[in-house]
């Protein structure tokens, strides 16, 4: 068995986080280590190593996933201003936790390029 990410423990209430919304298909909780006045994690509840594996997954889900990031960031308050959606995927992409993540990033002017 493969061992616990982070995001399993904070998933399965194991670990504490501070949750912004949660329903049957995602958690959305804040980043322990935020890059920008607000920045969410959105993780699906039906596990997925990473962006890559998103082909495996059935369609209508992936699109409840989507939908869900979306509601989050209108629930932040960031659909009138604008904000960033971030995927990392791999090693050269900076993804630091094996379960796909999505970074919402607001509440400031952000800038480009990222990175």
């Amino acid at each position: 068995m493969e061992d616990k990410t982070i995001f399993d423990k904070i998933l399965c209430k194991e670990l504490p986080a501070d949750i912004i919304f949660e329903d049957e298909y995602v958690l959305a909780f804040k980043d322990i280590n935020p890059q920008a006045p607000i920045h969410v994690l959105v993780i699906p509840k039906l596990k997925c190593k990473g962006f890559a594996q998103l082909q495996d997954i059935e369609v209508m889900y992936c699109g409840e996933y989507l939908k869900r990031i979306s509601l989050v960031a209108d629930k932040l308050g960031l659909s009138n201003d604008g904000y960033r959606i971030v995927f990392n995927h791999g090693p050269n992409g900076q993804q630091t936790v094996n379960y796909i993540h999505a970074h919402i990033l607001g509440g400031k002017q952000l800038n480009w390029p990222p990175g």
